[in-house]
């Protein structure tokens, strides 16, 4: 399947806001990391708004390939980039507003978070979307 950008985007916010939110929660109310806190709601939020202007890039580079194709590896590199641009935005410069200062969000429990949220993502995208939805592979990726 060749996703449109359409598809890309929709995808996106689906997994995010299911997937995402629900690997979130733990993080959220102190199951995982320093506390109960909202911040790993508002870094799923930037990876979903950032996300969808990445998906512009990425449809763009996808269409130049031969093939049409868009590899796993490819979007192993992709989640790493983004994620790259995440931590600078919420840590390094501070540039992203987060609900608590960002010298409380240790560099470690950040990279456990979005970890998850990326695994828990990448395999629901390889596997429950093509069970939930059986024709969104046929669709370019969207599923409404």
């Amino acid at each position: 399947m060749t996703p449109t950008l359409l598809g890309r985007w929709q995808t996106r916010i689906l997994l995010l806001s299911t997937v995402g939110v629900l690997v979130s929660i733990p993080f959220a109310i102190g199951l995982i990391g320093p506390g109960a806190n909202t911040v790993y709601f508002a870094i799923l939020a930037y990876v979903a708004i950032f996300g969808l202007a990445w998906d512009i890039l990425y449809n763009y580079l996808q269409k130049s390939r031969w093939d049409r194709d868009w590899p796993a590896v490819y979007q192993l590199f992709a989640g790493i980039w983004e994620m790259v641009f995440v931590f600078c935005g919420v840590k390094l410069f501070a540039f992203l507003p987060i609900p608590i200062p960002d010298d409380e969000l240790s560099i470690g429990i950040f990279l456990l978070h979005y970890s998850c949220v990326w695994l828990a993502v990448f395999i629901s995208s390889q596997s429950l979307m093509r069970i939930i939805f059986p024709r969104w592979r046929f669709r370019g990726g969207q599923w409404l």
